[in-house]
């Protein structure tokens, strides 16, 4: 090298490279932005960024003042308030402090953490449990530790991102088939190396539109083939389905065919935290194994407290279950009379989810239903099929006849109002 050419290259290297004052790490967001703020600007109000100032109830809270119903919490079961869920948190917060502070692998185990994985086995008749620090942690750490390189994890197209993102972490070969086809799910599992392993996962119920999987067909299907495991999430199927409320694989006679049940305690529990149940002889070497858990400090005393109170309760929930059902049926019926559009045709599970014809229209009736005192979910792509926008309802077995029917009441008005329906 000259020193002519060395000169060169120590000018080149000292050269601050321009930046564009243009683009960042934030511009692939540019259109998301763009749209979110011709959307505000039109004068509703941010669909996402509701503050309640006051919740005064599994189905009430104060929003801006005002006195609104809840339908759009996941509180399936109303065990937020539960008397005896409150006493048990606020009786750990006091003898066990705030927090853990760390991962039970470093830190150890609380007497809580053990309690609650004791009452999980006791609710899901499995010798195996294991607890997250939330549900998207369980789906997480589960499905990325069981189905790694070389591996393969088929999946309904329409599943939680956090089914999807334990796939990304275990580095599996994605394998998607169309939603709820049995058809579907054999034909691509067919195509697959007969002696690689799989893992299949499945969802009880699909959080947008409320619709449940056939089971019992799917599993069919894939104990045709070979080396396969099947996960189960029922985040939104736990506490109401079935005669014990395990879930749909249990209201759907699928319990000795599944290998692995993931769920959460952030629904029907009434709390936070995730969990994985299981009757593999080998599942306890999961807490050494699985990064997810081993990296994440465990839930805070007060909630496996609370957690653990909650879930011993759900085993003895038969009327609450029942009215839960009828809250269901009583308000799919009541908005399919007035002309609305809804995601299932019969009611299936606790939600109900009103489709409309796209996003403006979906936020003007989000907002004619809040300024009238209803709170539910308005839901877009990514979290819905592509093209699809809804309003997402959560029953709740608190809610009373009289609520159901004003809630009825405040969908006519709005749907009116904005010409959603005549």
């Amino acid at each position: 090298m000259t020193e002519a050419t060395a000169t060169k290259l120590d000018a080149h290297a000292a050269a601050p490279v321009a930046a564009s004052v243009d683009r960042d790490l934030f511009s692939k967001f540019d259109p998301l932005i763009a749209e979110r703020e011709a959307l505000l600007a039109t004068g509703v109000r941010d669909p996402f960024a509701i503050v309640m100032d006051e919740v005064k109830s599994p189905t009430q809270a104060v929003i801006k003042g005002k006195d609104t119903i809840l339908l759009g919490t996941y509180n399936y079961m109303g065990m937020t308030f539960d008397p005896d869920v409150v006493a048990a948190g606020k009786k750990a917060l006091d003898e066990f402090g705030a927090g853990t502070t760390g991962s039970r692998v470093l830190n150890g185990t609380y007497q809580g953490h053990k309690e609650v994985e004791d009452a999980l086995k006791e609710f899901y008749g499995t010798s195996s449990a294991m607890v997250f620090s939330t549900g998207y942690q369980a789906n997480l750490g589960m499905i990325s530790t069981l189905a790694g390189k070389g591996d393969y994890v088929i999946l309904d197209a329409d599943s939680h991102a956090s089914i999807y993102d334990g796939c990304f972490l275990g580095d599996a070969e994605i394998v998607r088939f169309r939603h709820n086809s049995v058809e579907d799910l054999d034909k691509r599992l067919g195509r697959l190396p007969a002696d690689a392993l799989k893992l299949v996962v499945l969802e009880g119920v699909y959080s947008m539109l409320g619709d449940v999987a056939p089971l019992p067909d799917m599993v069919a299907a894939v104990r045709k083939h070979a080396n396969c495991m099947i996960l189960v999430d029922e985040a939104h199927g736990m506490g109401f389905f079935g005669p014990n409320g395990r879930g749909v694989y249990e209201e759907q006679g699928v319990e000795k065919d599944v290998d692995f049940i993931v769920g959460t305690f952030s629904k029907s529990v009434g709390t936070v935290g995730g969990f994985c149940v299981s009757n593999h002889p080998k599942f306890e070497v999961m807490r050494l194994v699985c990064r997810p858990y081993v990296f994440t400090a465990s839930l805070p005393p007060s909630v496996v407290a609370t957690a653990a109170t909650s879930i011993r309760k759900l085993m003895h929930a038969g009327e609450k279950r029942a009215h839960l059902w009828k809250n269901s049926q009583r308000l799919h019926k009541g908005l399919t009379d007035l002309g609305f559009t809804l995601g299932t045709k019969t009611p299936q599970s606790a939600i109900i989810a009103v489709i409309l014809t796209d996003q403006m229209q979906a936020v003007a009736i989000w907002q004619a239903l809040l300024e009238l005192g209803l709170y539910v979910n308005m839901a877009r792509p990514p979290a819905t099929p592509a093209g699809t926008f809804l309003l997402r309802c959560s029953l709740c077995a608190e809610h009373s006849d009289e609520q159901v029917t004003h809630i009825i009441g405040m969908f006519e008005a709005a749907g009116k109002a904005v010409g959603a329906i005549a």
